[in-house]
């Protein structure tokens, strides 16, 4: 069986482990994947090297995906978040987070089934800021009819692929008449001329935000600019347990870079107890991507597995903490391990 070279990152605080973790369950699955492990975040710093080396950024271009585990971004100074220099260095400029109710966990809301797509590139969250005066600074908010139609086409396409039927656009254009009204322009004509089969919405985000808390079924995919889809793939995941149960992922044309979404949470860090279900949902997404991009069936054959093991796992009571149980880190991924076995 031919195997693929992954770049994983560890990441900093419960990066470690989670990333352990889901090692552990892709190779008791015969996930064909040949890991390259690189640095990034506080972990390379405390290498003496640069918050995202250069022969990380090499690998990827070199092997075109990767695994990402959380690193960690100081706030309100310190240095440019690890995440935000992946996406610009390599052109991610898509990000796709899947939202979905899982078994055995209780939220308000049932048969949730969402896909949040958002820039990546440009915004408020691109981080173009300056001082004008003392005491006076500026954040720019950047948006270009090239990017705006290329996300465009990136959602109706991926959307069509994950036989999706709706796509509902967010946006602030009644305030932020140029550059959200570009985004919706780009979507509007896209849609027309090209995916005119795949319903279509236009949404004021704060309408949007209060629509998802009352009834999230009625959407399906949604389509954000950078910083709106930051916000609100967080609330979905809100929605059904948090951010541990809601893996992510970043695509360009060349490279895509699969992670966690959460945070690095030193103050958990070493104690066991993380939940590494997020980032093992995320290498199920980069397992599917193989499948679809390399034409290997193996790669589809482990994600099935994979993704069948922890959904029984759950449905049989078997948590970590922040989803009621008591189970720590490397317990769970046993606990998905010996179903794989069972199952196989």
């Amino acid at each position: 069986m031919r195997t693929h070279p992954v770049v994983v990152i560890p990441g900093d605080g419960i990066g470690p482990e989670v990333t352990e973790a889901t090692q552990c369950v892709l190779a008791a699955a015969g996930a064909p994947i040949e890991w390259v492990e690189r640095l990034a975040g506080l972990a390379a710093l405390k290498q003496g090297q640069d918050v995202l080396p250069e022969d990380t950024l090499e690998a990827i271009e070199r092997h075109h995906y990767a695994l990402k585990g959380p690193c960690t971004t100081p706030v309100g100074e310190g240095f440019t978040s690890v995440n935000v220099q992946l996406r610009k260095k390599l052109n991610l400029y898509a990000a796709a987070r899947p939202v979905r109710n899982l078994p055995g966990i209780t939220t308000r809301f049932n048969d949730v089934d969402l896909i949040i797509v958002r820039e990546n590139t440009e915004g408020l969250y691109s981080g173009v800021e300056n001082v004008v005066t003392e005491g006076v600074v500026m954040s720019m908010k950047v948006a270009t009819e090239a990017a705006c139609q290329r996300i465009a086409h990136w959602a109706f396409r991926f959307a069509t692929r994950r036989r999706r039927r709706k796509i509902t656009v967010f946006h602030k254009a009644n305030i932020m008449k140029l550059t959200d009204g570009i985004f919706l322009r780009a979507a509007r004509r896209v849609h027309q001329q090209e995916y005119p089969n795949i319903d279509y919405q236009e949404l004021i985000i704060d309408a949007g935000c209060m629509r998802l808390v009352q009834d999230p079924t009625q959407f399906d995919v949604l389509l954000l600019e950078n910083l709106y889809g930051d916000v609100v793939s967080d609330l979905c995941a809100g929605l059904v347990g948090g951010l541990g149960v809601v893996p992510g992922a970043n695509y360009g044309d060349h490279y895509a870079v699969f992670e966690a979404v959460h945070g690095s949470a030193p103050d958990i860090a070493g104690k066991d107890i993380a939940n590494p279900l997020a980032l093992l949902m995320s290498a199920v997404m980069l397992l599917n991507h193989l499948a679809e991009e390399l034409q290997d069936t193996a790669c589809q054959a482990a994600a099935e597995r994979v993704k069948d093991a922890y959904n029984r796992a759950l449905r049989d009571g078997e948590r970590t903490r922040d989803l009621g149980g008591s189970l720590g880190t490397e317990a769970f991924a046993e606990a998905v391990v010996a179903r794989i076995r069972a199952g196989g």
